[in-house]
């Protein structure tokens, strides 16, 4: 489920920024093919987590932006949590990307009372 959670991330981010996902972009921001773009937003509409339009791009439904909100705010906790502890941004933006996905919620939690105190 990680991968498919950067997935919905990335497409909501697009989505933000010009108002639809092409796979062209998604796959240029994941760094990978087109053919595995492809398969990752197929999977999404099988989970029914985004939906295609004819002549245009890739939507997230509302489960998907749902998804992409929570990964979105799970890895800027962990960012904060890394940058609070020391650790530079650049690399916590790094680092948060492998972590964001295996962080338990307890832990995730640890890490938003630790930045409340701080």
């Amino acid at each position: 489920m990680a991968v498919l959670e950067d997935y919905a991330e990335m497409i909501g981010d697009l989505m933000q920024e010009f108002g639809e996902a092409r796979i062209t972009d998604i796959a240029s921001r994941m760094g990978v093919t087109h053919p595995t773009a492809t398969k990752a937003v197929a999977r999404l509409k099988r989970e029914g987590l985004a939906v295609s339009r004819p002549y245009r791009g890739v939507f997230l439904t509302e489960e998907g932006m749902t998804l992409a909100e929570r990964v979105r705010a799970r890895h800027r906790t962990v960012v904060d949590f890394l940058i609070a502890v020391g650790v530079s941004s650049e690399t916590a933006e790094i680092d948060a990307e492998g972590m964001e996905h295996f962080v338990s919620d307890e832990t995730l939690k640890a890490f938003e009372a630790h930045l409340r105190k701080s």
